[in-house]
């Protein structure tokens, strides 16, 4: 089928945005896409930096306790004082 969509179609679309915005009015609409892109891309980067800052680095190594005889004892029933 070839190619649908060239240069001449793109003539047109130029010619027709030319005709329904003016002349003058086209360097406007410019200025203001490229603030909005400028804008977006600045928010863009802003929430990029954010997520680093609120990611944590590494998930801390769960903590083991070790128990002693007394520990156990002491839980059972029995006297915290090892010595006794």
């Amino acid at each position: 089928m070839g190619n649908a969509f060239g240069w001449p179609h793109l003539l047109i679309i130029l010619a027709v945005i030319l005709l329904l915005f003016g002349a003058a009015k086209l360097p406007a609409l410019a200025k203001s896409v490229g603030q909005s892109a400028r804008v977006f891309k600045g928010e863009m980067k802003a929430m990029k930096e954010d997520d680093v800052k609120t990611t944590p680095a590494a998930p801390a190594a769960p903590t083991t306790t070790v128990t002693s005889e007394a520990d156990t004892s002491a839980t059972a029933g029995g006297t915290a004082d090892p010595k006794s």
